[in-house]
């Protein structure tokens, strides 16, 4: 049989109204592992499909990316970008979660890849009917469902880790804000500081209150040294090392990030526990340069364990390691707060970060046993993060190692996982 007989296309599309609030599943949010947007009618640019319910949101650009969606809830209001095409199973002939794995196997994405495609500018885009008249094969449908249900419990704990990832994430934003924010870390009798009717004292410099015996100094007095960037060779020569290189795309995730060969005189360039990364070139004119990263072992050991940064970014040492978890975060929230924007230039239209200046601006100097406590913490949340990360990356690839096994026939899957 053929695709067209399992799926059908809906692409209905409507004008956002402007003051109704949408589900909005959009390429960017797909990219960033993110299930969708919440959106106000009068900030989506252009019409949507209509996205309907239990359906599989299938991208028709570049699909070597496999930039394919299950949406299982029953929403109102869903929508979707007109890059993606939106199908309807039909469960008499095909179990839902075997016909998404159907989809991301290498079956559908070499034919699609291998067949002539519309094309504007650099994107390639398949074309429905070639992608609907796709020969297929398929098992009976109980075994359809084991299959399915095997792999959706792979894809299930490979969302609750990184469900688990965004909350320790969030909290370690939450506790630099209570503390050093609000004021509101413990004080001798562990009550929050301010909140609890702790001493603030005006400093003229900062032109802002803090608390009593706090000094100031420079964001430079924080760090030890700086790391220039190595894009390095695609190729290994003579006395080279390889690395992983970190780019600017590559802050947000630091995994699998590209590999690259360096001349060993640049050794001195290798990223280490504690390192702070920032993007100095790029940005766009609603995204600051000025993003950064904090690299800890686990991201050092996930990428190869040799680790620099692109020419388009800087890395900072701390004066100690105990440093690095409070002024990365110190830096995201004046990042998140727009604060960049104000410390940027350009150069044959390309923003750069102007670091020398930011960093010689002042803030105030945290007790070093307050600093330590915030380690103790903050480092352990990142010790997760990276924990679930790599188990993560075993996960996907053993998901994808089985894909292909399952769908061939070549292996079968003999106890029942369905919970529908």
């Amino acid at each position: 049989m053929k695709l067209k007989d399992i799926v059908t296309l809906k692409t209905k599309s409507i004008v956002p109204l402007q003051d109704e609030h949408y589900h909005l599943y959009s390429l960017p949010s797909f990219d960033k592992n993110q299930c969708r947007e919440e959106i106000l009618g009068k900030d989506i640019q252009s019409n949507k499909y209509i996205v309907p319910d239990k359906c599989i949101l299938f991208n028709k650009l570049n699909v070597r990316f496999k930039r394919v969606w299950r949406i299982d809830n029953k929403d109102n209001n869903k929508l979707c970008s007109t890059e993606f095409l939106p199908l309807i199973i039909d469960k008499t002939k095909v179990n839902y979660q075997y016909c998404y794995y159907l989809l991301i196997s290498e079956r559908i994405t070499d034919y699609l890849c291998g067949q002539n495609t519309n094309t504007s500018g650099s994107h390639k885009r398949i074309d429905p009917l070639d992608f609907l008249n796709i020969d297929i094969q398929l098992p009976f449908i109980e075994e359809q469902t084991r299959i399915g249900s095997l792999l959706a419990y792979i894809d299930s704990k490979i969302a609750l880790n990184r469900a688990i990832n965004h909350n320790l994430e969030a909290m370690a934003k939450q506790l630099y804000d209570y503390w050093f924010v609000q004021f509101d870390f413990p004080n001798k009798e562990g009550k929050p500081y301010k909140s609890s009717g702790g001493e603030m004292v005006w400093n003229e410099k900062l032109k802002r209150e803090i608390p009593k015996g706090w000094k100031d100094i420079t964001f430079n007095s924080f760090i030890n040294k700086n790391k220039a960037g190595d894009w390095g060779d695609d190729i290994p020569k003579d006395g080279t090392i390889k690395v992983g290189c970190v780019r600017g795309a590559d802050i947000i995730k630091l995994n699998d990030v590209p590999t690259r060969y360096i001349t060993s005189k640049h050794s001195d360039r290798l990223l280490e526990d504690g390192d702070i990364v920032i993007e100095v070139s790029g940005g766009s004119p609603v995204q600051a340069t000025g993003r950064v990263a904090l690299i800890t072992k686990g991201v050092i050991e996930r990428n190869g364990g040799a680790l620099v940064c692109s020419n388009f970014c800087q890395s900072f040492s701390m004066e100690k390691r105990v440093l690095s978890e409070y002024f990365y975060y110190l830096w995201q929230n004046l990042y998140d707060n727009d604060n960049m924007f104000n410390f940027e230039g350009k150069t044959s239209g390309i923003k750069n970060f102007q670091t020398d200046v930011f960093l010689a601006n002042h803030w105030f100097e945290v007790p070093e046993q307050l600093i330590e406590t915030f380690h103790t913490i903050v480092s352990q949340y990142h010790l997760m993060i990276d924990q679930n990360i790599i188990e993560n990356n075993n996960l996907i690839k053993q998901r994808d190692e089985l894909l292909p096994l399952l769908m061939n026939g070549q292996v079968s899957v003999n106890y029942d996982l369905s919970h529908d």
